[in-house]
């Protein structure tokens, strides 16, 4: 298991530094940020003083290396648009993505368990059809789409929940639910195809031959068995949710660090994007780890392997 661990581990540190030099290199290729940050119609004089105020003009290695090394002790350095430091702004806003990860996840499981459920109970039935029917439209719709569906009708008509802003609790119920449609599909195969697999072993046989209620065997019995590999699934999609609530967080204005990579990207503030960047894909790196150390220490065979 160590050896296994010490693998995952480096493997991780090394997906996360490509990561950070990838999205250095690719925000540098814009444009001119010094040109960007001194504004239309400026001087020459104007923007050699920018670009020796941030060292701009240092070669790109060097520049990489100062940022990583001041990012190791957690200093991102200072927005060029909000005049803060990049690291107090992320914390403002990194409980309201987490939030809205949080609950869009608990959205997506609770509507995929029982469909999952029902369409492996009832497979082959017209019960089944209809559950996949509404796995497969929430696959099928883009997010974008439904989130203005969902402000036409609850925001706009009747005027249920703010369109906007985060405000109240109300303001993460239209995101949650949109991202937490958006990822039931895989959670809904994922529970059918492990409660078909529950119902034809032995044991959930043997429970119905000793007459124990067809629920309990269902519930107890089947389920159990079935939820193990969601475990992991879930993991994957937090981070996922995490790293991916960009164009919803900026549909619905949702202050949080979805909505500060688009508006750093509006105004090219390269280093409130970069550490955005950088934390979210970290958080995917770390649990995606988590995940695989609980499959192994679920199934020995992967530590094998």
């Amino acid at each position: 298991m160590g050896i296994y661990l010490a693998k995952r581990i480096g493997l991780a540190v090394l997906v996360a530094l490509f990561v950070s030099i990838l999205a250095f290199g690719l925000l540098r290729l814009q444009g001119n940020a010094a040109t960007a940050l001194a504004g239309e119609g400026a001087s020459p004089q104007d923007i050699a003083i920018i670009v020796e105020t941030y060292g701009l003009d240092r070669p790109l290695v060097v520049q990489y290396a100062t940022w990583l090394g001041n990012a190791l002790t957690g200093d991102f350095g200072t927005s060029y648009f909000f005049k803060r430091p990049v690291a107090e702004l992320i914390v403002s806003k990194v409980g309201n993505t987490v939030t809205l990860a949080v609950l869009s996840l608990g959205i997506a499981l609770a509507l995929s368990i029982p469909l999952g459920v029902l369409a492996a109970v009832y497979s082959g039935s017209w019960i089944d059809r209809v559950c996949s029917l509404i796995s497969l439209m929430g696959q099928a719709l883009p997010s974008f789409f439904l989130a203005l569906c969902l402000v036409m009708v609850f925001a706009i008509q009747l005027r249920m929940f703010p369109a906007s802003g985060t405000g109240s609790w109300q303001h993460f119920v239209l995101p949650a639910v949109t991202l937490g449609y958006y990822i039931t599909p895989p959670f809904m195969r994922l529970v059918r195809a492990g409660m078909i697999d529950a119902l034809s072993n032995d044991y959930v046989r043997t429970a119905r031959a000793k007459g124990l209620p067809a629920h309990r065997v269902v519930l107890k019995h089947a389920l159990r068995n079935a939820l193990v590999p969601v475990v992991g699934l879930v993991t994957v999609q937090l981070g996922l949710l995490i790293g991916g609530s960009v164009v919803i967080e900026s549909i619905f204005a949702l202050d949080g660090l979805g909505y500060l990579a688009y508006q750093s990207i509006s105004y090219r503030d390269f280093p409130v994007l970069q550490a955005v960047v950088l934390l979210l894909s970290l958080v995917y790196v770390v649990l995606t780890l988590l995940s695989d150390i609980v499959n192994a220490w679920l199934d020995p065979r992967l530590r094998v392997s």
